[in-house]
């Protein structure tokens, strides 16, 4: 078994760790922000294939993660459920081509009821994470098998040698422009707003060009976005595009209206025109993922893990 250090402590990084150390490997994540300061945290974090590309590979992890979240939503303290919802489009729309990596899809015909101005969509269970349980049992569960997460501000990649480690993993997300000299990495701007909650046990999602909106139930509250704002580096909540935010939510789902707001969040998602998820000499590289983070976490670390043996 290797020593190996993995860069970046979001969910790609902490699920990589996870992954390895539970093949016996001895793993320490260092990160500039520790879990609940990074982009993971922001997110609404359904499953689902977004901003993510090639879209067989994606497929692929993506089937693997949703078996896996489907194993941990029996455990309460993971924070991950199993959760119906609904996709919506105002014209007629082909299934998705990530169809495959769920066990069941429903099409939804004019007997459902649709809103108003929507004329397709699907029904599917999916998981629906709660970010900050979850980042923490990636922690606990990392401690237990040995590993560590520590805060450190890296200029390049750590030097294998001086680390006394075998194999790096780059999980760094929007910090591989610096780490791994990738300037194609590009952050996607979301913005969410987190609201009190109210009841609500189903998903919403409804895409409209550049605009998707979705209506995300948490144990205590409801996460409503969003945005999609290409090469926007802006990290502050905006109070026009909050106030549209819940105008879009509310259309799609009523029962949000006069809801209490709890707090204003932005993230960076790290797209990239393809994840890059492969192994350069003592280096594996697995950043890029877009909106799809949590999504393809566990399938994404399967590979690393698989790479990571051929390299050590």
């Amino acid at each position: 078994m290797a020593r190996v250090i993995v860069v970046g402590a979001g969910v790609a990084g902490l699920t990589s760790a996870v992954r390895l150390a539970e093949d016996g490997h001895r793993v320490d994540v260092v990160a500039r922000d520790l879990p609940r300061e990074t982009t993971s945290v922001v997110a609404a974090a359904l499953w689902y294939p977004y901003l993510a590309l090639p879209q067989d590979r994606v497929t692929a992890w993506a089937a693997r993660s949703y078996s896996r979240f489907a194993e941990l939503a029996v455990d309460p303290a993971t924070g991950v459920r199993m959760l119906t919802g609904t996709e919506l489009f105002r014209s007629t729309t082909a299934d998705p081509w990530w169809r495959e990596a769920v066990p069941s899809l429903r099409r939804l015909t004019p007997t459902d009821g649709l809103p108003r101005g929507y004329v397709d969509g699907w029904s599917f269970h999916a998981p629906v994470v709660d970010m900050p349980a979850y980042l923490d049992w990636l922690v606990g569960r990392l401690g237990e098998l040995g590993g560590t997460v520590t805060r450190l501000n890296l200029g390049g990649l750590p030097d294998l040698h001086e680390a006394g480690a075998e194999v790096v993993v780059d999980c760094a997300g929007l910090g591989a422009r610096l780490l791994a000299a990738d300037h194609t990495v590009v952050p996607v701007r979301g913005q969410v707003v987190v609201l009190e909650q109210v009841g609500l046990d189903e998903w919403w999602l409804a895409t409209e060009g550049d605009r998707p909106t979705y209506v995300v139930p948490r144990t205590d509250e409801i996460v409503v976005g969003g945005t999609e704002e290409h090469d926007e580096w802006n990290r502050t909540p905006d109070p026009a595009t909050a106030e549209d935010i819940l105008t879009r939510a509310t259309a799609l789902v009523p029962a949000l209206a006069g809801t209490k707001v709890l707090a204003h969040r932005v993230g960076l998602r790290p797209a990239r025109p393809s994840i890059r998820l492969e192994r350069e000499g003592d280096v594996v590289h697995c950043y890029g993922l877009g909106g799809a983070g949590v999504t393809l976490s566990w399938g994404c670390a399967d590979e690393v893990a698989s790479l990571v043996s051929g390299a050590a």
